[in-house]
């Protein structure tokens, strides 16, 4: 009877070292995880970040402009024509730079490595879509999704949740959006036009519109897109006081002072093929190498 009393004894002793050792284990795992964490955290903030010259010597990364994902109808004009690329196209292209072997990166991503050299995946690209068409979430996020690729969703704020010949993203298709990791940036209040603005735009068509996606997605924003493209280089500093990290042109010239908030962008027409599109990429964007 004792012995069976001391080998119960033995036995719950050595649960409890060994449930103790399981516990010291998992908390240091967790702790190494932290630090690592809180390591790449901190592994920019001990860098010098690049000036303007070193951010334009590096190789640019090509970012593609999507506005609406539908068939042209009879009303749409010439000129409208370079912004709408009909649903089948997209979707080949998108195909097509998933069977080139193109990985979709995001803003954060991007900055990381103009501002500190930070290394990007082979074939980086970036797929952004402006003006807030519901067919952005339809049709872009469900293409996206299926060949494993992020988008970045520039939000003109007055139109959110609209019906009518086009119909507009939902507060909730927005946060969707971000819970499932794409990047939501601001494209203004109403599409005013940034070189036109005046003393109190900044609040209207940034701080305001700004503040309210936060609000849906829970997250800062922190990337925008100039309407039409279009840029004032007076204006640019202003972006960075009110919160900017980077901003977004379409295909003209960087501004040589601040690069960082005149990122080229091109449009994919909807008269392109895939092969157009590929050739277009490798056009405009492999003009320069790496200085990282």
């Amino acid at each position: 009877m004792y012995l069976n009393k001391s080998f119960q004894l033995f036995i719950f002793a050595s649960l409890i070292v060994l449930a103790s050792c399981n516990a010291d284990s998992k908390s240091k795992g967790t702790n190494q995880n932290a630090a690592a964490v809180s390591s790449n955290k901190t592994d920019t903030a001990k860098q010098e970040p690049a000036d303007a010259k070193t951010i334009l010597a590096r190789r640019e990364v090509p970012v593609l402009c999507y506005h609406q994902i539908r068939n042209n109808i009879a009303s749409d004009s010439k000129r409208a024509h370079d912004d709408i690329i009909a649903p089948d196209k997209f979707r080949e292209h998108i195909k097509m730079l998933a069977d080139s072997g193109y990985h979709s990166v995001l803003p954060d991503q991007l900055y990381d490595y103009l501002v500190y050299g930070k290394k990007l995946p082979e074939k980086p690209i970036m797929i952004t879509f402006d003006d807030t068409d519901e067919d952005q979430f339809t049709v872009g996020n469900s293409t996206l999704k299926k060949h494993g690729f992020k988008g970045v969703y520039f939000i003109m704020t007055v139109s959110i949740g609209r019906k009518g010949r086009i119909n507009y993203m939902t507060k909730e298709q927005i946060k969707q959006l971000s819970d499932e990791g794409n990047t939501i940036a601001s494209h203004t209040y109403d599409h005013k036009n940034f070189a036109q603005f005046k003393d109190e735009d900044w609040k209207a068509q940034i701080d305001e519109p700004t503040k309210k996606l936060a609000q849906i997605t829970g997250k800062k924003v922190e990337y925008f897109a100039y309407p039409y493209g279009v840029y004032k280089a007076a204006n640019l500093p202003k972006l960075k006081e009110h919160g900017f990290k980077a901003a977004f042109i379409l295909s003209t010239a960087r501004d040589e002072n601040y690069p960082l908030y005149t990122i080229r962008r091109i449009i994919d027409p909807g008269r392109y093929t895939a092969k157009n599109l590929y050739y277009s990429i490798n056009k405009s964007f492999n003009k320069t190498k790496a200085k990282s």
